[in-house]
C-alpha cells in the first residue's frame, strides 16, 4: 500500500513536469504568417511593368527584363506619359511633323525621374563590381509599351519626339515568349 503511493505521488510530480514544459506556438505561428505575406507580396511584383489591357504587346525570345524608368503608353486613343495624357492618337497620326511638341513637352518635365533612375543604377552596378569612384551616370531611358497593331510612322513619330527630348535610350515593351533553339 504504502509502495503504491510513492508510485503515485512520482507519476503525480511527472505529470505536473509535462504540463509546464509544453511550447507556446502562437509567436511562432505569427512569425510564419508574416513571413509568409512578405512571400506572396514579394514575388507577385516581378514584372516592372504591367501593360493595361487596352494593349496587346508583341512576342519576343528577349531575355533581359525591363528596368523602372519612366513610361510612355500608345493605346488606340491616346498617348500617356506616366499615366497622364499627352495627345490623342488621331492627332498624331494626321501631323506631318516628325516631333510631336506635346510629347516632347512631356518627356522633359519626367527628366528628373529618369535621371534619378538612371543614377541609382550606374551606383548599383558599381557597388556590383566593386570599383569605387566616380560613377558615370547612364543617359535616360525610357520604355515605351505599344500595342502591335500600332502603325509604325506612329512608332517613329513617339520615338523622335523621346530622343529630341533627350532620351537617347529607347526600350520597346514585348510579352517574353519561351526562347526558341
Amino acid at each position: 500500500m504504502r509502495h503504491e503511493s510513492r508510485r503515485m505521488k512520482r507519476m503525480a510530480r511527472s505529470h505536473k513536469r509535462k504540463k509546464t514544459s509544453g511550447m507556446n506556438l502562437t509567436s511562432l505561428m505569427d512569425v510564419f504568417t508574416i513571413l509568409v505575406f512578405f512571400l506572396l507580396t514579394n514575388t507577385s511584383s516581378n514584372e516592372a511593368l504591367e501593360p493595361p489591357k487596352v494593349i496587346t504587346l508583341p512576342d519576343s525570345v528577349v531575355e533581359t527584363k525591363p528596368r523602372e524608368t519612366v513610361t510612355l503608353m500608345v493605346t488606340d486613343e491616346e498617348i500617356l506619359v506616366e499615366s497622364n495624357s499627352v495627345v490623342a492618337t488621331s492627332e498624331v497620326l494626321e501631323s506631318e511633323e516628325i516631333i510631336i511638341e506635346a510629347i516632347k513637352q512631356a518627356m522633359i518635365a519626367e527628366m528628373g525621374k529618369a535621371i534619378g533612375v538612371a543614377q541609382a543604377s550606374a551606383e548599383a552596378e558599381a557597388e556590383e563590381e566593386g570599383t569605387e569612384g566616380e560613377v558615370q551616370p547612364e543617359p535616360p531611358e525610357v520604355n515605351i509599351l505599344a500595342d502591335r497593331g500600332i502603325p509604325f510612322s506612329l512608332l517613329k513619330k513617339v520615338m523622335s519626339s523621346c530622343t529630341e527630348a533627350g532620351y537617347t535610350k529607347v526600350s520597346l515593351a514585348v510579352i517574353q515568349k519561351a526562347s526558341q533553339g
